[in-house]
């Protein structure tokens, strides 16, 4: 037991636990402030995900690719590199699924591997062109990886309109049924929400993630490079090498989120007028998680219950959607304004530390 206490009283669980809660406090006040409940509008916000099966199923799907893009920008601040290019790297992993998805009739044993697979090498592939570009020509991977977000839309728009969307249609044909990882069993539980088989993946995902940093020589050499280039180099480290292999394993994890969207949840690809929005809010879960895999979990759950729930907070207690984004933009910023939020758990910790004494 002291055990457990002694977890959900380390600063590392402390600041982004306080920060939540100074975020969830300066959200109510914007609506104090705006004129409305802030109890009704998170009861409301609340009720509207957990009060029926399908909307509670509907929460899981939302919290699915938010895990897999947190992990993707998680991974890359863990070895010294700023992915903010999830986005461009979970569309094309959308586009190589449903290439492989629709052009491909196989047995679903190897389909819809074949199909994710498909979308990590895509994905990764993406994030490698950023990590080459700063390794091989120092070109700083912020701004690159920005611009491929942009290059990943288009692009994406264009294969799909040259080759498989139909003229005067905005979607492409279905996937093979081969291809489609949707749970129809656990679906049914829920009253039919969109579950799939790419939730289980995305909590292998994190242990992966986990594994491969602390667990193998590869991510040792990942975390130093990281941490200190030029020390790495001397002591016999191919620091360009690692920079491009974390960009690379980092936009597998988005590319995989983006094909389990596509092959889980839609089973074919519309033409996009705007990004999904899944790669951005990766930034923030992976900032509120700590970078750490089960952080990361933890922050997108926090994100999709957030982001699900927001709806029930417009239409029963009549609170613009814009105001939560007003709580998820003030819990960025106290887990980003560490000083402020130790302001308040000092408190805490130094009763802690007398007690130890």
């Amino acid at each position: 037991m002291n055990r457990v206490i002694a977890v959900f009283t380390k600063e590392s669980f402390l600041v982004p636990a306080v920060a939540i809660i100074l975020g969830l406090l300066t959200g109510a006040i914007a609506m104090l402030a705006g004129g409305f409940n802030p109890i009704d509008a998170y009861t409301a916000l609340l009720k509207k995900v957990f009060g029926s099966a399908y909307n509670f199923g509907e929460t899981i799907r939302q919290i699915t690719p938010l895990i897999f893009t947190g992990l993707a920008v998680a991974f890359a601040f863990r070895t010294g590199l700023f992915n903010i290019g999830a986005e461009g790297q979970f569309i094309v992993g959308m586009i190589a699924s449903t290439v492989v998805g629709v052009s491909f009739d196989l047995p679903a044993i190897i389909h819809a591997p074949l199909a994710i697979m498909a979308g990590a090498v895509a994905g990764g592939l993406w994030g490698a062109i950023a990590g080459y570009l700063k390794a091989a020509r120092g070109v700083n991977e912020v701004i690159t990886s920005i611009m491929l977000n942009w290059v990943a839309l288009y692009f994406a728009n264009w294969v799909m309109n040259a080759f498989f969307i139909p003229a005067g249609k905005q979607t492409s044909e279905e996937v093979k049924d081969s291809a489609i990882i949707t749970i129809g069993w656990l679906a049914e539980m829920f009253d039919n929400a969109r579950l799939h088989w790419g939730t289980l993946i995305a909590v292998l995902a994190a242990i992966f993630f986990y594994i491969i940093l602390w667990k193998t020589k590869s991510g040792f050499e990942l975390r130093s490079v990281g941490l200190n280039p030029h020390a790495s180099e001397y002591a016999g480290m191919n620091v360009n090498r690692n920079v491009v292999k974390a960009m690379f394993i980092g936009g597998m994890f988005a590319g995989i989120g983006g094909a389990t969207e596509i092959l889980g949840v839609f089973h074919y690809q519309a033409i996009m007028t705007q990004h999904t929005g899944y790669g951005f809010d990766g930034i923030a879960v992976a900032l509120i998680g700590g970078n750490t895999p089960f952080g990361v979990i933890l922050a997108a759950i926090l994100f999709g219950v957030l982001t699900f729930g927001a709806s029930g907070m417009q239409f029963s207690a009549g609170v613009p959607f814009e105001l939560i984004r007003v709580v998820i933009a003030s819990v960025i910023f106290f887990v980003a304004a560490h000083g402020i939020v130790k302001m308040f758990i000092k408190p805490i910790l130094k009763k802690k530390k007398e007690g130890g004494n």
